[in-house]
């Protein structure tokens, strides 16, 4: 087992930017294959949560070959994101594991409401959604317990690698393999290094201020460019802890309102009670959270991130079914007959019956 995984590392490696083009393009054909044919739409959320757990594998493939490699450097500075996370799992076990089973369970969670739509009854179904929300909220508090600070999503880090800029030291060894031994010799100086003795001669371009506007000093071109706090500050203080009893009940009420909602949801026949239900506890929650402050930008993009997922909302219960659907659907039939964009409508019309009949296309 060991050695297929070795040829498949070293595989990767030398084909690696094929690969991440080759993943873009079946995740954007995923979009297309619903309506297609029978069971497209359990084909493309198969091939869809297929892809999220090959691309975790590679992300965790490729983070594993820079950590390995004294010489790569990263060409753009480490999102805050991809730094706040790494720092917890590289420090905490545990915290990788459960963050990783977490993505886990939210890249499969529509591909079993699928299978199980078709093998169980609609009763079981609900059973079915209601322990995965279970499970899923056991996981963020262990995190939650773990960290002391509010939860980001995703709670692992995004590729942030570009696969062009991987140094060919490592696209030649694999790291479930021995390390290569470095050359001892040194690397020959470039040809267009070699004259650099001959001083530049300043053209008229470098020394005129750019067209339409006025001589820029140097410190407004430095500004922009010099460092701030959050860049410099330790990776696990980019989050703040949570500290008053506040500050955990909000973060709280947010980890329990998918489950209480799904709860609701089964109990009742009113669609309703379960949505003003779960808008509530969403509000409380951030009315309850503290004021992220202007330092803080990791936990600034958080909580804006939950604030825009108010919109998907307007995707559900009666809101769905009174006021949302009938203007996409009308949106669809209009723009039907217009050239290059009539194929839209057609998609549309393929995706509007998934939101009717599946819970995690527009899941909490």
């Amino acid at each position: 087992m060991s050695l297929t995984l070795a040829k498949y590392d070293n595989f990767l490696l030398k084909n690696v930017s094929t690969i991440s083009s080759l993943e873009s393009s079946l995740r954007s054909i995923t979009w297309f294959l619903p309506g297609r044919f029978k069971d497209a739409d359990l084909v493309s959320e198969a091939l869809s949560a297929l892809l999220n757990i090959i691309s975790l594998y590679h992300d965790t493939l490729l983070t594993r070959i820079m950590k390995n490699d004294p010489q790569w450097r990263p060409i753009l500075p480490t999102p805050l994101h991809s730094k706040y996370t790494r720092a917890w799992s590289d420090k905490d076990a545990l915290y990788k594991w459960v963050a990783r089973a977490l993505e886990l369970a939210r890249y499969t969670q529509l591909l079993v409401e699928m299978v199980m739509r078709r093998k169980l009854s609609a009763r079981a179904r609900w059973r079915g959604i209601v322990l995965m929300e279970t499970v899923k909220a056991i996981l963020r508090f262990i995190l939650l317990r773990i960290t002391h600070r509010p939860l980001l999503s995703p709670p692992i880090p995004e590729r942030d690698i570009d696969p062009a800029s991987l140094p060919l030291s490592s696209i030649h060894s694999s790291p479930t393999l021995a390390p290569t031994t470095p050359s001892s010799s040194r690397p020959s100086t470039p040809d267009h290094f070699k004259n650099n003795r001959v001083p530049l001669q300043p053209s008229a371009l470098m020394l005129a201020p750019p067209p339409g506007r006025a001589d820029t000093s140097v410190e407004d071109y430095l500004l922009p460019k010099a460092l701030t706090t959050t860049s410099v500050r330790p990776s696990l203080q980019l989050v703040k802890p949570l500290r008053s009893f506040q500050d955990w009940a909000a973060e709280i009420i947010y980890i329990l309102r998918p489950l209480i909602y799904v709860a609701v949801l089964t109990k009742g026949k009113h669609k309703d009670r379960a949505l003003m239900t779960a808008f509530a506890l969403e509000l409380l929650s951030r009315n309850l959270r503290r004021a992220s402050p202007p330092s803080s930008a990791v936990e600034r993009d958080e909580y804006a991130r939950r604030d825009r997922d108010l919109v998907w909302y307007l995707l559900r219960g009666s809101v769905w079914d009174s006021y949302t659907r009938p203007k996409i659907e009308s949106i669809a039939e209009n723009i039907a007959t217009k050239p290059v964009i009539g194929a839209l409508s057609m998609i549309i019309k393929d995706w509007i019956p998934l939101i009717d009949e599946y819970y995690y296309y527009t899941a909490l």
